[in-house]
């Protein structure tokens, strides 16, 4: 007896059961139920959907097998379809440094490795301070340097502003009307 898995929900279809589709580019959809087609058509996303297996994974969502001691345990394989889940893998334990790095020695990498935190705030706060002097000291010279070119520069005489030509009425030609 095969088997079928519905491509919405993700359920087993049993034979004798679903609905089969095919599409324009020959691809069949199997189908669970009319809601799966209907949902499907729809445009629906099955991971959004709480009822499907999809979701289930998203949301980690897996059945605790020992909390249902006593439900059969081939119900339970069949439930959702989760038989086929695999455990998470286990993430590899990095290795510490074990060859250089670029530019950087071995020796050097190892020396960072085991600085005292206290150690490196101090080195960073002593980094930080010589670059606020440096760049305290380039405002500095550009501010004196500013004072002499502006003690150099002579004082414009003030420009005088030519008269303005004062409109005054224009006679009145001829007399009464």
């Amino acid at each position: 007896m095969k088997l079928e898995t519905c491509i919405f929900s993700g359920y087993k279809i049993h034979p004798g059961h679903g609905k089969r589709a095919v599409r324009a580019d020959g691809k069949v959809n199997i189908f669970l139920s009319a809601k799966c087609v209907r949902s499907h058509k729809l445009k629906r996303n099955p991971r959004d959907i709480p009822w499907t297996v999809l979701y289930r994974r998203k949301h980690k969502k897996l059945v605790a097998v020992n909390f249902l001691s006593h439900i059969n345990i081939n119900i339970l394989k069949g439930i959702h379809g989760e038989e086929n889940t695999q455990k998470r893998r286990a993430h590899k334990k990095v290795t510490g440094a074990t060859r250089a790095v670029g530019n950087t020695t071995l020796e050097s990498i190892l020396a960072k490795r085991n600085q005292k935190p206290e150690f490196r705030k101090a080195q960073r706060d002593a980094a930080v301070k010589a670059a606020k002097d440096a760049t305290k000291a380039v405002k500095e010279a550009k501010k004196v340097a500013n004072k002499a070119a502006a003690k150099e520069k002579k004082p414009a005489a003030p420009k005088t502003k030519a008269p303005k030509a004062v409109k005054t009425a224009a006679p009145r030609v001829g007399g009464k009307r």
